[in-house]
């Protein structure tokens, strides 16, 4: 397998996985907004949870992210994952906010 077949690899693999992750999240958000905190939302939570330990685990970077480092010298943010360039370089960023946003609405919603 050449490097660029295995990036190809791990670009799929690693845009799936997002895919999964914004799935997850946007079902928390919806869960929150409309008022439905149930086992699935927490079933979520964990998911982020074990998400959030992984990056801080490997310096708030993809696991996925450092293997593919071995097969590119690029620089640009999104190397290792088909998305937009922008996005990928304010993924963290933007993820934070939902998340942030998530986790107000469960609290506020518990403590109503």
């Amino acid at each position: 397998m050449t490097d660029r077949t295995k990036l190809t690899a791990i670009k799929s693999l690693h845009t799936a996985i997002w895919l999964f992750f914004n799935g997850v999240i946007f079902y928390m958000l919806y869960a929150v907004i409309m008022d439905r905190i149930d086992r699935w939302f927490w079933i979520a939570l964990g998911l982020i949870g074990l998400e959030v330990l992984a990056l801080l685990l490997f310096r708030w970077s993809c696991p996925l992210t450092v293997v593919a480092r071995r097969y590119s010298a690029s620089t640009k943010a999104n190397f290792d994952i088909y998305l937009p360039h922008w996005l990928a370089k304010y993924n963290k960023e933007i993820y934070t906010v939902i998340m942030a946003a998530v986790l107000l609405g469960m609290v506020v919603r518990l403590a109503s």
